[in-house]
């Protein structure tokens, strides 16, 4: 086991340890480089914010993550770019069959974002800001100085706002996230991962250390012989003899996400027959909690790694509810997390395991294997935008339309096996855990499947009776922009700053 305080938090950006909730201001900018040259020199002198932790807490913060053309329009060679994902390189919406997958098709094409809707729109960084109360103007001041002026061109501030951890919807948001294993406690065998953790190694989220299979992540390694610029960069631990640019960085994925709050309270009225009560019981059906953050059932676990036993929006798993009967299985929360170890329920050994990975012995379609949740955890990051609506006001004809929702915000190692894994296989697949023809009920798109059936539609199983069906769901969120970016260590970000300049980068 390591000690927390022998981790290079001082290398590491902030956002990666703290979610700057004392923050409750923030900023996104997005933007693209005027001037590379000038840009460098800002970045050299930027107050980016590490992860050491400090007395008192600070009242500003700020992060800085690059998509891949904004590296390169800063000098960052061509043959270290390729030590990136393919992902990141590529980018969100750079090809079809990655649209397809995320759900980006019908209105949520790229063709109807704001911004990011294809690789030549992505702004080069994003700037992410926080501040107390009243305190962004004058931070964002303090920001944009002189030589910010000259570097960068603003493409675009993405709203955000203070709902008190409240998301749009209404239902209490930010509840769940994994425990980052800084210290190195819990061990990667697969003997010993049999039941859900919420606690996660390190290399899950950040590049240059062990992942859950105890396997280094690929990104940039340097030859400091090719590069005297790589000095600045910390070692690599797999490759002594290199340096290590991705080391205490992470990929961060940012979806603009515009929730129609009047329409899912007014459908979810319409199906509850007009009855509040009713109303209450479907909405929390499919979000997975009440409005208040309490799980439904709950389903309390002993020694769940990583959450406190006393923790009652937390402290869970779904073992004890397999048919779904307290939370649906096609509920958001449990397709977003399905609290899965590397053993599903019922399942002692090896043989009991390859039973079930073929199909055979099963009782039920819900017995299907699910992923373990371990290898596909998300650290979130996001910000909610827009004014509240309370439900009792939503339900009403005449409710006030206004721009709302999530600026969603989240930090991994592997975009791939993350972020687009929880996106197309649990979120908008139309199988998941047994539940066939249905998408997510909160961001699942409609679009008709591509044997004509339909995929609109919400089941309940109710043990005392038939299942219970909610049909032709409206989309109730649709996608305004995104992308994909690299949230590099502060050393890489020196690193970055100290690049050569060559041909058409240069200032004129």
């Amino acid at each position: 086991m390591k000690n927390p305080t022998d981790f290079d938090f001082h290398d590491l950006q902030a956002l990666l340890r703290f979610g700057h909730g004392q923050l409750t201001e923030s900023c996104f900018m997005l933007l693209n480089i005027a001037d590379p040259a000038a840009a460098k020199e800002w970045l050299r002198r930027a107050p980016v914010s590490s992860a050491k932790a400090v007395s008192p807490i600070p009242t500003t913060a700020l992060q800085i993550a690059f998509s891949v053309e904004g590296l390169r329009v800063l000098g960052v060679r061509e043959e270290v770019l390729a030590g990136f994902s393919d992902e990141f390189i590529v980018g969100m919406t750079g090809d079809e069959s990655r649209s397809r997958r995320l759900g980006d098709t019908g209105k949520n094409s790229p063709e109807y974002w704001q911004w990011g809707s294809d690789p030549s729109q992505v702004p080069h960084l994003v700037l992410l800001l926080y501040a107390q109360k009243d305190g962004m103007t004058a931070w964002r001041e303090t920001i944009e100085n002189d030589r910010f002026a000259a570097a960068f061109q603003l493409v675009r501030v993405l709203p955000t706002d203070d709902l008190e951890d409240i998301e749009p919807f209404g239902f209490t948001d930010g509840l769940s996230q994994p425990s980052i294993d800084w210290e190195a406690r819990q061990s990667t065998d697969l003997h010993d991962c049999d039941r859900y953790s919420n606690r996660l190694a390190v290399g899950e989220l950040v590049l240059g250390y062990p992942n859950e299979y105890g396997l280094y992540t690929t990104r940039p390694l340097i030859d400091p012989h090719e590069d005297e610029s790589a000095a600045l960069l910390p070692g690599a631990e797999d490759n002594p003899s290199l340096k290590d640019f991705g080391r205490n960085g992470s990929y961060l994925v940012i979806r603009q996400l515009h929730q129609d709050v009047p329409g899912f309270w007014q459908y979810v009225d319409r199906e509850a027959g007009f009855v509040p009560a009713k109303r209450e019981q479907l909405a929390a059906s499919m979000v997975g909690r009440k409005r208040n953050g309490t799980p439904l059932g709950p389903f309390v676990a002993e020694n769940i790694p990583g959450i406190a036993q006393n923790d009652p929006v937390n402290n869970f798993t779904y073992e004890d509810d397999p048919a779904g009967h307290k939370c649906p299985i096609g509920a958001h929360i449990r397709r977003a997390n399905p609290r899965t170890g590397d053993f599903p329920p019922g399942v002692t050994g090896f043989i009991s395991r390859f039973i079930k990975m073929f199909g055979f012995g099963q009782r039920r379609p819900d017995e299907d294997l699910i992923a373990s949740s371990r290898f596909h955890r998300l650290l979130r990051r996001g910000r909610n935008y827009g004014p509240i609506l309370p439900p009792e006001e939503a339900i009403k004809p005449d409710a006030p339309e206004a721009e709302r929702g999530l600026q969603f915000v989240v930090l991994v190692a592997n975009i791939s096996r993350q972020f687009e894994f929880v996106q197309n296989a649990w979120l908008v697949g139309t199988a998941f855990g047994g539940v066939q023809h249905e998408r997510d009920p909160l961001l699942g798109g409609r679009e008709p499947l591509p044997d004509g059936g339909t995929a609109d539609s919400f089941t309940r199983p109710d043990p005392a009776g038939p299942r219970q069906k909610s049909c032709q769901l409206p989309q109730f969120v649709t996608v305004g922009g995104g992308g994909y970016f690299f949230m590099p260590g502060l050393r890489a970000l020196q690193y970055i700053a100290a690049s050569s300049l060559t041909g058409s980068d240069k200032s004129s």
